[in-house]
């Protein structure tokens, strides 16, 4: 009896090609919680439920410091405390500032001054170093499938072969295996594609559904920064136009103002003329 090994989600027991590599879960688990990206910092983690978009540390972050704003340097929405994500952060501290990316164009790839940790020799940021690899990978599994797979029909027409003989069936395996043959390269071909610009890691790469997340996020970012300046620019004129009404108001109120003053001044001084005129004649009158 083969041995059996227990799911860890689930912890129900399964053979060991049912369960997925990694993080060893059956199939239930892995519809249930299947791996996402976080909506903030863009990690891969297990989702608990489906009204879940942000990784734990991600959803503690946002408890203390509240919703993060856009890094300076990678445009993810991961800064929780200043302008510069937790990654750019220690990465800046031990690699120094960072170069331009180039696949993205932005300034976000970090020099580690060692050739073996880049891929292809290319100065990638994190993001696009995750998308290459996993096209690369994708590739891999691929061209490994379908020569698993042109190897298994090659085997049953020599094994057919053997059983069968006779000329006319050998004019056949001739025709078959030519027509095996030519339909190879032609699949192959797709891949050899795929790799050769793979080499030069050029936008179709992005192709692969999760490797055009972040770029997708940057068009997103740029939509908004457009969207958001233009509503500045609207701002600043209505500011504008209310600064101008308010100083006309203030000049209109300081000119009243002093026309309402100077009335004040000279009923004041009327006032005391008569006043004094009226005492003239009350002495007068008390002389007399």
């Amino acid at each position: 009896m083969a041995a059996l090994y227990a799911c860890t989600k689930c912890h129900q027991r399964f053979p060991f090609e049912a369960l997925s590599q990694g993080q060893q879960l059956c199939k239930e688990c892995r519809i249930a919680h299947p791996v996402v990206k976080c909506t903030y910092c863009r990690t891969e983690y297990q989702q608990e439920s489906k009204t879940n978009t942000i990784c734990k540390k991600c959803a503690q972050n946002v408890q203390l410091y509240g919703t993060p704003k856009p890094c300076q340097y990678c445009n993810i929405i991961a800064a929780f405390i200043g302008n510069k994500c937790q990654r750019c952060t220690n990465s800046e501290k031990k690699y120094g500032p960072p170069y331009s990316c180039e696949q993205c164009k932005q300034q976000c790839a970090f020099d580690r001054k060692d050739d073996r940790k880049k891929v292809d020799g290319k100065l990638l940021c994190w993001l696009c170093t995750l998308s290459y690899k996993r096209v690369l990978q994708k590739t891999k599994e691929q061209r490994k499938h379908l020569s698993s797979s042109s190897r298994a029909s090659h085997q049953e027409k020599e094994q057919y072969s053997r059983l069968s003989g006779g000329s006319h069936y050998n004019s056949q395996k001739t025709l078959s295996t030519s027509s095996i043959q030519n339909e190879i390269p032609k699949k192959k071909s797709k891949f050899e594609s795929i790799t050769t610009n793979g080499d030069s890691f050029s936008p179709d790469l992005a192709l692969d559904s999760p490797g055009t997340d972040h770029f997708v996020i940057i068009a997103q970012l740029k939509e908004e920064v457009a969207t958001l300046k233009k509503m500045l620019h609207q701002k600043d004129q209505m500011i504008l136009e209310k600064e101008k009404k308010i100083t006309e108001l203030k000049a209109d109120f300081q000119y009243q103002e002093s026309q309402m003053r100077a009335k004040m001044n000279q009923m004041e001084k009327t006032h005391k003329e008569v006043t004094e005129q009226l005492q003239v004649s009350l002495l007068i009158l008390c002389d007399n």
